[in-house]
């Protein structure tokens, strides 16, 4: 079975976006570990929130909602868009049922880019297999928490970690769902 990957950029205090929204503090000088991520993952998983403002952000970039990632197939799961671009699909119904089919296609690992919602539910229902955290030395000191209030531990286990000129520190960890 495909691994679901939860991977995105979080601020030292846990934040993954400022008050406003903003992420303007991730660093986008390098790779960061992206381009050898990418190579392993082959379909995506994102909000609704999350896919409006990496639309918003793909209409300047090329049409990339992340520099460099390639074509994957893209699943957006929403209960009130009625429409997403050419190729995506979209989920608005079942959605833990959706992803759990998902996971279960032949394919490469799977691509949790968010949002805050959508991978709450996730973890919950324990579809989650990894967290690919990049770690970034600031104190944002209020905005949208990684993680939303938990009704037991989750129990991770270290794969590897490489820290990198900047400060930033790339993180990567099991859950143990048992």
């Amino acid at each position: 079975m495909r691994k679901l990957i939860l991977g995105l950029a979080v601020t030292l205090d846990g934040y993954i976006e400022g008050p406003n929204g903003e992420y303007d503090w991730c660093f986008t000088d390098q790779d960061y570990g992206l381009n050898e991520f990418f190579a392993g993952v082959d379909t995506i998983f994102i909000g609704r929130k999350s896919y409006e403002i990496a639309q918003q952000y793909a209409e300047n970039n090329n049409g990339e909602p992340v520099p460099g990632m390639p074509a994957m197939t893209e699943y957006v799961f929403s209960r009130t868009l009625k429409t997403v671009k050419e190729g995506a699909v979209l989920i608005s119904e079942d959605s833990i049922a959706q992803a759990r089919r998902i996971k279960e296609q032949p394919g490469k690992d799977i691509w949790l880019y968010g949002g805050a919602e959508l991978s709450d539910a996730l973890m919950k229902e324990g579809l989650v297999d990894e967290l690919w955290l990049s770690v970034h030395p600031i104190l944002l000191g209020s905005g949208k928490a990684l993680f939303n209030k938990q009704n037991s531990r989750t129990k991770l286990r270290l794969l590897r970690s490489k820290t990198y000129e900047t400060g930033l520190v790339s993180l990567c960890y099991s859950i143990n769902n048992a």
